[in-house]
């Protein structure tokens, strides 16, 4: 499903007045924002503008201080991250933290029986065809603490894919990579895309962000200060004063 086929339905994600405070420090600030179904919304800003402190509210790590979120047409603000999980929202982490003593294969079923609600039993063909999907099936008995860190990050995303997200939210997936590793794991994405997940993507890591996203936000401070089209975005003065340090 194409960007332009996904605006004809109604979003995935709405988030109306959105605002996160921790005591005086105010991190989000009235956000109004949507992403449409099947689309890569990409999700830009320097570091302390409030972009992970967004995914926490998205996958209920944090509780909202102000306004709402509705998952397909539904009100988030109440449900724990468990349950968020279960109607269909997958989240990876900058940090791979699998259950490192177990192999890739069995991290693949710890999620997809938890998340997906199902037996162990029943997500074994599930759980293979991540792994395929993912280029883990020769890691597939390997421990994940042996793990090399691409595929840690593909077993990142996998862990995520498992239970079979409508939305997936990638917090820096590339970062850290090599170059040859970067377009590895953006062919990966893309791949995930092409099967109709929804993703919005938090990335430091410019050009494999570029690759993908079809629609970008920037964020400063906890603002929402541009939004449109990667190219158009990376054109905007305000962006790349904020973002990239050049004044027009």
């Amino acid at each position: 499903m194409t960007a332009t086929q996904a605006g004809t339905a109604a979003p995935i994600l709405v988030a109306e007045g959105l605002g996160k405070s921790f005591g005086a420090i105010q991190v989000l600030h009235d956000l109004d924002f949507r992403v449409e179904r099947g689309e890569v919304l990409g999700v830009l800003g320097p570091n302390g503008a409030g972009k992970t402190t967004l995914f926490n509210l998205i996958s209920g790590d944090h509780a909202p201080s102000a306004g709402t979120l509705h998952f397909d047409g539904r009100a988030l603000t109440a449900d724990p991250p468990y349950r968020r999980a279960q109607q269909g929202i997958g989240r990876t982490y900058q940090i791979p933290m699998p259950f490192s003593k177990m192999t890739t294969f069995e991290n693949l079923l710890v999620s997809a029986s938890f998340a997906g609600r199902k037996r162990e039993s029943e997500t074994y063909d599930r759980c293979a065809e991540v792994l395929r999907e993912c280029d883990l099936w020769a890691h597939a008995n390997t421990p994940a603490g042996q793990l090399t860190l691409l595929n840690r990050k593909r077993l990142e995303l996998a862990r995520a894919m498992a239970p079979g997200p409508r939305l997936l939210l990638l917090d820096e997936i590339a970062g850290g990579l090599t170059s040859e590793e970067g377009k590895q794991l953006v062919d990966l994405i893309r791949r995930l895309h092409a099967r109709g997940v929804t993703i919005i993507w938090i990335e430091h890591v410019l050009h494999a962000l570029m690759a993908v996203a079809t629609r970008m936000i920037v964020l400063n401070f906890g603002e929402l200060i541009a939004e449109g089209t990667p190219h158009a975005v990376m054109d905007d003065p305000e962006v790349q004063r904020v973002y990239m340090g050049i004044e027009a």
